[in-house]
């Protein structure tokens, strides 16, 4: 890590910035490096701390020991199939502690709390962002506290609270609780770890880039990102930058935005911007709001708080921008499981929903190589899956016998 460079005026700022936003436009940063020092190798630490080098923390150690990152990447090739497409690879981060990505962004914001001596942090949270800090908090002993919207899963508020956090219930929207928090972390002088406030989140989550390139042994031709704040997809594209910039890979993935069409503010950013058709100014580009409603809670957001640099990954990497219907949505939940075995929350369905509707437009290759992202556990919020009901027997053989 040498510094920060803002996303929307390019203004940088030296490594011993102790600032969140940028100081000219109040734009959000990027950790910058210096990749020509950097030994174009990785380690041998565990989970996504062997690619320390590229990280702006070195591997914790005893400080946490818990394994973050280090997930599986699976071939789906039934489920692929039955889209006509090829080559599907799930890159599945429900094994993680607190069974989501976002552990990755959490690690890395800790250690960073740590580093500048704060005992509290605070996030605001639909949910698998309040799990994940709390989880981490938990193992590291910090003090946790998470806000979230009255209206939050009621399986990822048992999970922040079982870790001992504070958690502050908001009437309203993850946006009102995403100011509340800010206000509040300003006032009581907390380490905020939110999303797209909090540069650090994003080197975290770009380590799934990095593991996705060893595990394939190549680079895929796209990444399908499901998007809310837009964090994820931009540090998937940084991660696949940092790489390129290392001189590890000699080309670079499309990286594709998907969205409920009910919370949909950065595809249309996208798509705007694409009818434009010149290079737009970021400085004066506006990412826009929605009146965000989805059974995707984990990509429900009104306003994208990394919207800018989720944006820019897509029309720099030449991505898609899809959105779906929640009916889509949940019916690949059960798609994915009974055909790749993996058992997804909505959000984490929805880059399966968009790739089907990729293929059925002529959008995606047949034979390109696909990976979907699948970013949080079914068991987050069993209550959205549209699943059936067990069947009800007697206890003895001829029950079953009629029943099958």
């Amino acid at each position: 890590m040498n510094g920060y460079r803002c996303f929307a005026c390019d203004t940088e700022q030296a490594i011993d910035f102790t600032g969140f936003n940028c100081p000219a436009c109040g734009g959000n940063l990027d950790i910058t490096y210096d990749y020509a020092a950097i030994e174009p190798a990785f380690g041998a630490g565990k989970g996504m701390f062997r690619y320390e080098a590229l990280l702006p923390c070195a591997d914790p150690g005893a400080l946490l020991p818990l394994k973050i990152g280090g997930t599986p990447l699976h071939r789906a090739q039934r489920l692929g199939a039955s889209a006509g497409l090829d080559n599907v690879w799930l890159k599945d981060e429900t094994g993680n502690p607190s069974a989501s990505l976002k552990d990755r962004a959490s690690a890395v914001a800790l250690l960073r709390a740590v580093a500048t001596g704060a005992d509290t942090v605070a996030v605001a949270s639909t949910g698998n962002a309040g799990s994940s800090t709390a989880c981490l908090a938990a193992a590291m002993g910090l003090r946790a506290v998470v806000f979230v919207p009255e209206t939050a899963p009621a399986a990822k508020l048992a999970q922040s609270l079982a870790y001992g956090a504070m958690v502050v219930a908001v009437r309203g929207s993850y946006d009102d609780a995403y100011d509340l928090c800010l206000r509040v972390c300003d006032e009581r002088d907390w380490f905020n770890r939110s999303t797209g406030f909090n540069p650090f989140t994003r080197e975290g989550k770009k380590t799934t880039s990095f593991e996705v390139w060893e595990q394939l042994g190549q680079v895929p031709d796209r990444v399908i990102v499901p998007t809310g704040d837009g964090n994820i997809l931009s540090g998937v594209w940084k991660g696949w930058r940092d790489l390129h910039a290392a001189g590890l890979i000699d080309r670079l993935p499309r990286v594709d935005c998907a969205q409920a069409e009910n919370s949909a503010a950065i595809c249309r950013a996208v798509e705007h911007l694409r009818e434009i058709g010149s290079d737009p100014d970021w400085r004066s580009v506006d990412i826009g709001s929605v009146a965000a409603s989805t059974v995707a809670d984990s990509i429900s957001v009104d306003r994208p708080r990394d919207g800018l640099a989720a944006v820019r990954a897509v029309i720099e990497s030449g991505g898609e921008a899809v959105t779906i219907s929640d009916e889509e949505i949940l019916a690949t939940i059960g798609e994915l499981a009974s055909s790749a075995g993996v058992f997804a929350e909505p959000a984490a369905a929805a880059p399966w929903a968009a790739a089907k509707q990729l293929a059925r437009d002529g959008r995606i290759g047949k034979d390109e190589t696909v990976v979907l992202l699948v970013t949080g556990s079914g068991l987050k919020d069993v209550a959205a899956m549209p699943a059936g009901k067990p069947v009800l027997v007697d206890a003895n053989p001829e029950s079953v016998r009629a029943v099958l």
